[in-house]
């Protein structure tokens, strides 16, 4: 806890009275914070590891905070996670305790663990104990993966790995305690729950976490003193609709006054389309940035604040982070613009996964980089751009290396193009052929096939004009808006 979340050693110390978080009408200070994660804490000192039903409310940001201060490793719980998936990860991890808010319904899986409540409106005040002093070292959460090569494995993240990825990105963004961050993100991920909740805690600043996403909730909470807004690209293409939208009137210009004086606009998970990117900033004047993590990496790299945002990159390596891409054979590439596969190393990394050192084994080379199974490009400037993931988004056809992004983002420049993925299929000729999957600005008048390929082949090179046009009326996309790929491929 001394080494995450300074600014909650004492529920009576300076800045006690300070806004920590807040969710709705419901407003936590650092001190309520302090004296509630106390109390907590006592409650779970003698747990081996706790789970966490981890609802976007402020009930889940004291049971992380208490499982911190005590020193109990937490494993935050997807509340939509299906019986079967649930059953694995508990079975996995072995909590015996589960912190739920006191109108939170939990399914028969979890009916065997002891069940601790969180009240955010009624906490027993307990005297001012200090943290558990930790090693960094010291497991402080277990993210499970998304499962997409298997069941999902449990990533064990120690205090040194969090505390290092978020110390990056104060470098990077320039992030203090004055900062006001606003999201709408889940909190049983990394993305919503170290960045969103750890970081603005760690620095001594405010959370504004909206509970669902909305234009108006980020116009209203961004005018009223935000500074930092957290998205994934899903979020941010429906603020660029809502800034497009023709007669707009009053939401759309309190949107983009909004948008405008916030001091950071940063999107993660995937890939933010160019045409939301260039949207946004006709609009707004202000250029969302871009970072690149993972659950067992954390933050990697991230466009800086005083840096040049350049929409389609997510920047440099953040401070202490080594980057590099490598060919099939294990070659280091040095050439600018080469693509290959990312690997990192430094202080952000996962410990491994739990119960897994032969998966753990296999994610590492002999020499410690972590294979991330990402592919990329580095230019001369360092700025790195991911193509996707290796297993999905590179693409072979032809003799030529494709990556599917750079597709992706003409196809999204198109007019009659609402979204777009794309995949390689097998192909007896090409050994790859590349597929694109589309939903259309028009359902009712979809552009043609032919039209989408030649205007993919007119921008780009006609070797990556997409042989296969699909039209659907939505993407399966994750909880994090991202696009399940694999969906497609057996669709």
């Amino acid at each position: 806890m001394t080494l995450l979340l300074p600014a909650l050693q004492s529920p009576t110390g300076p800045g006690a009275s300070r806004e920590a978080a807040r969710f709705g009408a419901l407003s936590l200070t650092y001190g309520e914070l302090a004296a509630a994660s106390t109390a907590l804490a006592a409650r779970i000192a003698d747990a081996g590891r706790v789970a966490v039903w981890a609802t976007p409310t402020a009930e889940t940001v004291i049971a992380v905070v208490a499982a911190l201060r005590a020193g109990v490793p937490a494993v935050p719980l997807n509340p939509r996670t299906g019986e079967a998936e649930l059953a694995h990860i508990l079975a996995d991890s072995e909590p015996t305790a589960v912190l739920a808010g006191p109108d939170d319904a939990l399914p028969p899986a979890l009916e065997k663990l002891r069940r601790v409540t969180v009240d955010a409106r009624a906490f027993e005040r307990t005297e001012d104990h200090p943290a558990v002093e930790a090693d960094p070292e010291a497991p402080a959460l277990i993210v499970y993966t998304s499962g997409t090569t298997g069941p999902p494995k449990g990533a064990v993240l120690p205090r040194r790995a969090i505390a290092a990825s978020l110390d990056g990105l104060e470098d990077a963004w320039g992030w203090t305690g004055d900062d006001v961050l606003v999201h709408a993100l889940p909190l049983f991920h990394v993305h919503g729950l170290i960045l969103g909740v750890l970081g603005p805690l760690r620095r001594g600043g405010s959370l504004r976490h909206l509970g669902k996403f909305s234009a108006e909730g980020v116009a209203r909470e961004l005018g009223s003193g935000g500074t930092m807004l957290f998205g994934v690209p899903t979020m941010y293409h429906r603020l660029a609709e809502v800034l497009d939208a023709q007669g707009g009137g009053a939401e759309r210009g309190e949107l983009a006054k909004a948008l405008a004086g916030a001091r950071l606009l940063v999107s993660g998970s995937a890939a933010l389309p160019v045409h939301d990117h260039e949207r946004i900033a006709a609009t707004t004047g202000r250029r969302v940035i871009e970072r690149y993590g993972m659950t067992e990496t954390l933050m990697n790299t991230g466009i800086r604040a005083d840096g040049v945002p350049r929409p389609g990159t997510v920047g440099p390596p953040l401070t202490g982070v080594e980057l590099r891409l490598v060919e099939e054979d294990g070659t280091v590439l040095t050439e600018p613009e080469a693509i290959g596969e990312i690997q990192v190393r430094g202080p952000n990394l996962f410990s491994g996964y739990l119960n897994r050192p032969d998966a753990t084994a296999a994610a590492h080379t002999a020499d410690g980089w972590f294979r991330t199974g990402d592919v990329g490009t580095v230019d001369g400037d360092g700025y790195v751009t991911i193509v996707g993931r290796k297993a999905t988004d590179l693409i072979k056809s032809g003799g030529y290396k494709i990556g599917a992004g750079e597709i992706e983002n003409v196809l999204l420049g198109h007019p009659g193009v609402r979204e777009a993925a794309v995949t390689g299929e097998a192909d007896p000729d090409l050994g790859e052929r590349v597929v694109a999957w589309v939903v259309a600005a028009d359902p009712d008048s979809p552009p043609r096939a032919e039209e989408l390929a030649d205007h993919v082949a007119g921008q780009l090179a006609p070797h990556k004009r997409p042989r296969t046009v699909h039209f659907l009326d939505a993407l399966p996309r994750n909880d994090l808006g991202k696009i399940m790929k694999r969906s497609l491929h057996a669709g």
